[in-house]
């Protein structure tokens, strides 16, 4: 019998009865949270897990745990050196991949900062556009001779791309005063629209590109959240849910958090996700209301949007690709 997924789903739940031998999948970001949650699930099963992390002493701590059920599962895990707000990092983790030549049949964008302080990266870039979208389309887009026919690409995206549109006038705050939630609405916004534009390029090579949301799950991502912020916020969100006829907010945990980004990489038929954006293990629903935090925005799935972006971050980081459908 068919389990109905829903929000609380886990990632055990999404991989009940899967067999993942043979397959090799890449998670930016496996230093803690979702990334080890994530590689855990999979390498439980047979995947051959590629876990990508900026501190490589960090994420061998972390990724015990992984090791354990991998052993268990016939599965594998390697490490590699990524840091993605550096593109000269990026760059060197890709070439090392594409010497190393084995295909990759899963990519999971999983790394990211939330609403951090105004900074930028090594290149200039402010920090969360640069870290959360730019790192990821340079790392994906040189890979890419990699990835397997029939492979996937799945980027963890956000509910909070609802507040903000990518600005392609002024990615870096230069002329635009710095907002923190804002800044990340953008990036997440930019991490759907990354995926629409990469399934339109590569969907001829039957590779399918998605986004995900994962929920609300307490992970080191919130660190630069204040206590009093963060209650404030979810005392916002239950107004306007209520408001909307919808239930309170909850937290989910790690394992439920994960589960979708699981179900999107290997689960779910890739026609139906497809440059699309997921939450609790669905595809959702086109949402034109900013204040409800279910549901896409219009402008996150805009494939003209999708191909300005591209074009910008291709001039962002100074390198071309090819291969629109």
């Amino acid at each position: 019998m068919t389990m109905e997924f829903n929000d609380c789903t886990t990632t055990d739940d999404v991989l009940e009865g899967v067999d993942l031998s043979g397959k090799r999948i890449l998670i930016t970001g496996v230093s803690a949270g979702l990334g080890v949650e994530t590689a855990r699930a999979l390498a439980a099963h047979g995947a051959q897990v590629v876990g990508a992390a900026r501190d490589l002493a960090k994420a061998a701590g972390a990724t015990a745990v992984v090791r354990e059920a991998a052993f268990a599962g016939a599965g594998s895990l390697e490490l590699v050196q990524l840091d993605l707000a550096d593109l000269a990092n990026v760059r060197a983790c890709t070439d090392a991949l594409l010497a190393d030549g084995r295909p990759i049949d899963v990519v999971i964008n999983n790394a990211g900062v939330m609403a951090t302080p105004f900074g930028h990266t090594v290149d200039g870039f402010e920090t969360q556009f640069g870290t959360n979208h730019l790192g990821h389309f340079l790392l994906v887009n040189r890979i890419a001779p990699l990835i397997a026919s029939g492979g996937r690409v799945v980027s963890v995206a956000s509910a909070g791309h609802r507040f903000a549109d990518v600005d392609l006038e002024d990615p870096n705050f230069e002329h635009t005063p710095y907002a923190p939630f804002i800044a990340y609405g953008r990036s997440k916004t930019a991490n759907v629209l990354f995926a629409v534009g990469f399934d339109r390029r590569f969907g001829s090579r039957g590779i399918r590109a998605a986004a995900v949301h994962p929920g609300g799950i307490k992970t080191d991502l919130g660190r630069y959240t204040a206590p009093v912020a963060e209650a404030e916020m979810i005392r916002a969100i239950n107004e306007r849910n209520a408001a909307a006829g919808l239930p309170p907010f909850r937290y989910k945990t790690v394992p439920q958090g994960a589960a979708t980004s699981v179900w999107a990489a290997v689960v779910a038929d890739g026609d139906a996700v497809g440059g699309r954006y997921c939450e609790d293990c669905h595809v959702a629903e086109v949402a034109d209301n900013p204040e409800v935090r279910g549901g896409v925005q219009p402008y996150a799935l805009d494939p003209d949007r999708a191909d300005a972006l591209w074009a910008l971050s291709e001039k962002m980081v100074d390198e071309r690709f090819d291969g629109v459908d």
